[in-house]
């Protein structure tokens, strides 16, 4: 597994309007996009530092995973994404390892990413998401 770097930081908020300004606003960092990802039921809102971005999550339902993430933990840090040269290399890697990933195949995140999470039990409570850029 070729780590490249870390992709983003997932925020889970309750409330873009209120939450992105602090981002765009105070802090200055360009919004890049904004994007529905349905599959996961959630909104996408990505400010690009030039090294490395922060993706806003607003969940689009109660029963998806940043709703039930904001039900239980309140909004806040949710996830660390590292971009992978290979998401195929990285799953093979991790199983070998007896890592515990969400899911068996990588799906389709914001901008296009095939992603993979793994649990947070396997790496010392935190949420990693593993992403390979999908330029095809």
């Amino acid at each position: 597994m070729k780590i490249i770097g870390i992709e983003h930081i997932g925020i889970a908020v309750k409330d873009l309007s209120k939450d992105a300004p602090f981002w765009s606003k105070v802090l200055g960092i360009d919004r890049s996009k904004t994007e529905d990802v349905d599959g996961q039921g959630v909104i996408t809102d990505i400010y690009n530092t030039g090294r490395g971005k922060i993706e806003l999550l607003l969940s689009k339902y109660p029963d998806s995973p940043i709703g039930k993430f904001i039900e239980k933990k309140g909004p806040g840090i949710h996830h660390v994404c590292l971009q992978v040269e290979s998401i195929d290399d990285s799953i093979k890697a991790l199983k070998e390892n007896k890592i515990e990933i969400i899911g068996d195949t990588p799906t389709i995140g914001a901008e296009g990413f095939k992603v993979i999470f793994i649990h947070p039990r396997s790496a010392g409570g935190v949420l990693v998401e593993l992403a390979e850029r999908n330029d095809s």
